[in-house]
């Protein structure tokens, strides 16, 4: 699934390619990409005619784009004939996106040819000549229209506020984080995948940020201290921050950005899906380890498990 650094390089692409646009159409093609929607593909491209696109934003592997604008008075649903509502003034509202384990958002010339998983189709009332895609092979994931949060400067999403902020967020509190850390009585990988406690960490990162801090995944949270913790979210940091200057981690062609490239990542990686691979530390055999339906990478020996 992707983690912060891709959904980044998504979110960039889009802010650069679609924010400020108008919405033209919408096309549905496939239900389970708006199931998050309850009122339906009707009303979802109903009621985005004619709004306005606002600036990209994301939260952890969120992203958003907030919508204005009056739209179409009144529309009436493709099925049922249903009315569909205008969205009220007194409330934002703002086009959720979550890639799962598949999605792709991407910018193409009208006129190239459909995706074989094209799911859904935004086109624009101007001149560009592009249109937005949302391309889902296995269709975890989806789109969906929300209320967001009064008074939000960000406009964030209501269904996505119990999402925390992410480290390179400029308003993550990193001392609160470490209280949180010490009482939420886990091991270290649990609380950095624990997306309400901290967001955007998934397990390649998390594997990375460990194998940097010379820390075990089963290290007990109330053992750290504050220099610890300072010192385990400057690597988290770092990593993240190394990966969106290549554009993310691309294992597949699933994973690629708005205009379908991928990212390098993956050639720097020091611990993830490096199982029998010398450390580049000390040398020793990278070992892999069955956790949580997934696996983690780590060094057993610049990392050694915490004692019972």
């Amino acid at each position: 699934m992707p983690e912060l650094p891709e959904v980044e390089v998504v979110r960039r692409g889009l802010e650069r390619w679609v924010s400020g646009r108008t919405i033209d159409a919408v096309e549905v093609r496939h239900p389970r990409a708006i199931r998050r929607h309850t009122a339906g593909a009707a009303d979802f491209a109903a009621r985005l005619m004619g709004l306005r696109l606002g600036t990209a934003h994301r939260r952890g592997k969120y992203l958003w784009l907030p919508v204005s604008g009056g739209g179409p008075a009144a529309q009436t649903a493709a099925e049922g004939n249903a009315p569909v509502v205008t969205p009220s003034v007194t409330h934002g509202l703002a086009i959720l996106a979550h890639l799962g384990m598949s999605g792709q958002l991407l910018v193409q010339p009208q006129d190239a040819p459909d995706e074989k998983h094209l799911r859904i189709r935004i086109r624009f009332a101007d001149e560009l000549n592009t249109e937005l895609r949302f391309v889902d092979q296995r269709t975890f994931g989806g789109l969906s229209l929300h209320d967001t949060v009064p008074g939000d400067a960000d406009q964030l999403p209501d269904v996505i506020a119990h999402i925390a902020r992410d480290p390179l967020d400029p308003a993550f509190d990193d001392a609160a984080f470490h209280d949180a850390l010490r009482r939420r009585r886990t091991t270290v990988k649990r609380a950095l995948l624990d997306q309400t406690l901290i967001s955007g960490v998934g397990n390649i990162y998390a594997d990375e940020a460990l194998w940097r801090s010379k820390l075990h995944y089963e290290r007990p949270t109330a053992t750290f201290t504050r220099p610890r913790t300072a010192e385990l979210l400057g690597h988290v940091r770092d990593v993240m921050n190394a990966a969106l200057a290549v554009g993310g981690t691309t294992f597949d062609s699933l994973y690629v950005n708005v205009n379908g490239e991928s990212g390098y990542f993956e050639r720097s990686l020091d611990a993830y899906g490096r199982e029998d691979e010398p450390c580049r530390r000390c040398g020793t055999p990278i070992r892999r380890c069955p956790w949580m339906n997934r696996s983690s990478y780590f060094c057993p020996r610049c990392q050694r498990p915490p004692r019972a």
